[in-house]
C-alpha cells in the first residue's frame, strides 16, 4: 500500500512515511492507492465478528505482507478490547452505533488506539521521539491523550479551544501529565488546526523535531474508523434491506472512512452529513459552491470546524465529481435550539439518551428517510457518551446523567494547560521550550 498527495497524485510514499510525516510537504492530505476489494463473500460473514476481528481483516487487505500477520492481530486486538454496538431504537428501521465504548468515551478511541499501536510497532525500528500535534474541538484530544499516554518514545501536544471544549472533555486532555501536553489557544477550532498544518510545513520546526499528527489530517486516523462502519453493518444486514449511514460531522474524516470503506465493498445505500450551523458541505451538496467560513459556536462544539480539512478527501473519493459526489452523500443541519428538541423527542420516542452531536445524526437520519421513502435500515453513528455534556444534557432532559467512573474521577483533578494567543509563532515557541 503506497500513499499519494492529493495536491500531487504523483507523490508517493509508504505507509510508514504517511504515518510518522502526516501530511506532504505539498500542503496537500495523503490518499491510500491502490484500495483492496474486500468482496461480497467477506461481508457475508462478519454478523458475529467483533470489532477487533474486523479491523484485522480489513488491515490485513490493506497491508498485505508489509505487517506479518501475528504483529496485526496482536495490534487490533491490544487497540480495541471494547465493541461498537448497534441498538436498534426502530427494529428494522433505526440503529444507533454507539462509538462510545472506549475509554474516552468518544469515537475517536477507534482512530487514536490504532494509530498509537501502529507507532508504536514502527518505533521499535527507530530511537528517535516522535512529537504528535492535535487540535481538538473536543472529543479528539481526550482520545488521543488517553490512547498515548506513556507510549514510550511519543510525546503529544493538543491544542484546543479555550471556553469551546466541555469541562469533562478538557479535564481529559489537561489532567494525565506525563508525556501529553495540552495548549490552551485564545481563539476557534479552527485558529488550533491552522497553527498545527503550519507547523508541518514549518523546516525549521522540523529540523528540530520529529512532528506527526492524530488529528484526521493522519490518514491512520481515519482508515480504523472504517473498521466500525463494517462492524455496524453485520450487526444489521440480518434485514436485508439496503444501509444507510448518518455521520455527524465537524472536520469529515469520519464521513471520508465511510466512503473509503464504501469503495472496498461495504454494500452503503447512502450516506448522511448531519451537522450544526457551521454547514458548509450540506450547503455545497445544495449548492455546488463550497465556501469554508470562520466557526460558530454551539452546544454541538465537536461539529465546531468552518474549513473541514477532509473536505478534499471526499472529493477526490468521488472522483472531484459533484454529481457522484451527491448521489452518495445528502446534507442536513440544524441550529441550537432544533438539537435541543431533537434530543427531547429522541428520549420521548425511543427513551434514548444522546449527546448533541448524536441527536443531530438522529434528526438527520429522519429528516432522510422521510424525504426519500425508501426501505431501508438506518444507523447514526453515537459519537460520545452524554454524560461528556451533562450539564447540557441533564437542562434539555430535566433528568440525571450518570457518569461513567473512568470519566468521573477526572472531575477533581487539576487542569494543566499552557495558554497561548492564536498565533503561531506563540505555539513554537511554547512548545520548542516544552521539549528542550
Amino acid at each position: 500500500m503506497r500513499f499519494y498527495s492529493t495536491n500531487n497524485p504523483q507523490t508517493s510514499v509508504t505507509a510508514e512515511q504517511a504515518l510518522f510525516h502526516s501530511m506532504p510537504a505539498d500542503k496537500g492530505l495523503y490518499m491510500p492507492t491502490p484500495l483492496p476489494q474486500l468482496g461480497a463473500d467477506f461481508f457475508e460473514n462478519i454478523a458475529d465478528q467483533s470489532l477487533a476481528e474486523i479491523g484485522f481483516a480489513v488491515s490485513k487487505a490493506l497491508f498485505g505482507d508489509e505487517i506479518s500477520k501475528a504483529d496485526l492481530e496482536e495490534l487490533t486486538h491490544r487497540a480495541f478490547p471494547f465493541d461498537t454496538p448497534v441498538v436498534e431504537v426502530e427494529p428494522g428501521k433505526i440503529g444507533v452505533l454507539e462509538l462510545f465504548h472506549g475509554p474516552s468515551l468518544a469515537f475517536k478511541d477507534v482512530g487514536a488506539r490504532y494509530m498509537a499501536g501502529l507507532m508504536s510497532y514502527y518505533s521499535k525500528r527507530s530511537d528517535k521521539e516522535v512529537n504528535i500535534l492535535v487540535a481538538t474541538s473536543g472529543d479528539t484530544g481526550g482520545a488521543v491523550a488517553m490512547g498515548f499516554h506513556n507510549v514510550p518514545g511519543v510525546r503529544v501536544s493538543i491544542l484546543y479551544p479555550s471556553g469551546r471544549v466541555s469541562d469533562l472533555q478538557e479535564k481529559q486532555l489537561t489532567t494525565l501529565g506525563g508525556n501529553v501536553q495540552a495548549f490552551e489557544v485564545d481563539g476557534t477550532f479552527d485558529d488550533c488546526q491552522a497553527i498545527v498544518k503550519q507547523a508541518f510545513v514549518d523546516d525549521e520546526l522540523n529540523a528540530h523535531l520529529s512532528l506527526s499528527s492524530a488529528n484526521s489530517i493522519n490518514i491512520f486516523r481515519l482508515i480504523p474508523q472504517g473498521f466500525y462502519y463494517v462492524r455496524a453493518y453485520g450487526q444489521v444486514r440480518k434485514y436485508g434491506k439496503p444501509v444507510v449511514f448518518s455521520t455527524p460531522s465537524g472536520n469529515f474524516g469520519n464521513l471520508s472512512a465511510g466512503a473509503m470503506i464504501q469503495q472496498m465493498g461495504l454494500p452503503v445505500e447512502h450516506f448522511v452529513a448531519a451537522t450544526n450551523l457551521n454547514h458548509v458541505v450540506p450547503t455545497y451538496l445544495e449548492t455546488g459552491n463550497y465556501l469554508p467560513k470562520p466557526s460558530i459556536a454551539t452546544i454541538s462544539n465537536a461539529m465546531d470546524v468552518g474549513s473541514p480539512s477532509n473536505f478534499v478527501r471526499l472529493k477526490h473519493l468521488y472522483g472531484d465529481d459533484y454529481d457522484r459526489f451527491k448521489a452518495n452523500v445528502s446534507g442536513y443541519f440544524y441550529d441550537d435550539e432544533q438539537t435541543r428538541a431533537g434530543m427531547k423527542r429522541i428520549h420521548e420516542l425511543y427513551d434514548y439518551v444522546a449527546c448533541p452531536h448524536t441527536a443531530i445524526g438522529i434528526v438527520g437520519l429522519q429528516a432522510y428517510l422521510r424525504a426519500s421513502e425508501k426501505d431501508v435500515v438506518g444507523v447514526t453513528l453515537a459519537t460520545a457518551h452524554p454524560s461528556k455534556f451533562k450539564p447540557l444534557v441533564e437542562d434539555v432532559l430535566e433528568m440525571p446523567v450518570d457518569v461513567p467512573e473512568r470519566l468521573a474521577i477526572l472531575a477533581n483533578r487539576t487542569k494543566q494547560s499552557i495558554p497561548i494567543p492564536a498565533q503561531y509563532e506563540a505555539f513554537k515557541e511554547s512548545l520548542l521550550q516544552t521539549v528542550a
